[in-house]
């Protein structure tokens, strides 16, 4: 099985939220996880602003984002998938930084991990399977 998971997903099993462990369970199951590039910069961000809010130290940010990064097996580059994901993001009316993870799941036939309710129903509506 092929998996990818965006942020709002990986957010849940590093911080060891509510869907957590159905989370990790597709994860372990899978052969592979994906992720488009930018995932990197999307944790990245989130932990700043957990880290400028006092969430977390630094150093939690830093490792808490490694655990993130290291949920995937290979990232895709944005360069291959903008043209899709923008033409999804048209279609969908929804943000195009979503519609990468969307695309990255339809080349891949995979199972998108995600919490994020909008991205999942978009989805679904595209016949992309969601664990969410």
């Amino acid at each position: 099985m092929t998996s990818v998971i965006d942020v709002s997903g990986a957010m849940e099993i590093i911080l060891q939220k509510e869907n957590a462990g159905k989370y990790d369970d597709i994860l372990q199951k899978s052969s592979i996880v994906l992720a488009p590039d930018l995932y990197v910069s999307e944790l990245t961000n989130t932990f700043w602003k957990y880290h400028r809010a006092k969430v977390c130290t630094k150093d939690e940010c830093i490792q808490y984002i490694l655990d993130g990064i290291n949920l995937v097996n290979e990232f895709v580059n944005t360069r291959e998938l903008w043209q899709e994901a923008f033409s999804e993001s048209v279609s969908n009316g929804h943000s195009a930084y979503d519609m990468f993870y969307l695309v990255v799941a339809r080349r891949n036939n995979g199972i998108l991990i995600t919490s994020d309710s909008v991205l999942a129903e978009i989805c679904k509506k595209n016949h992309i399977e969601v664990c969410n």
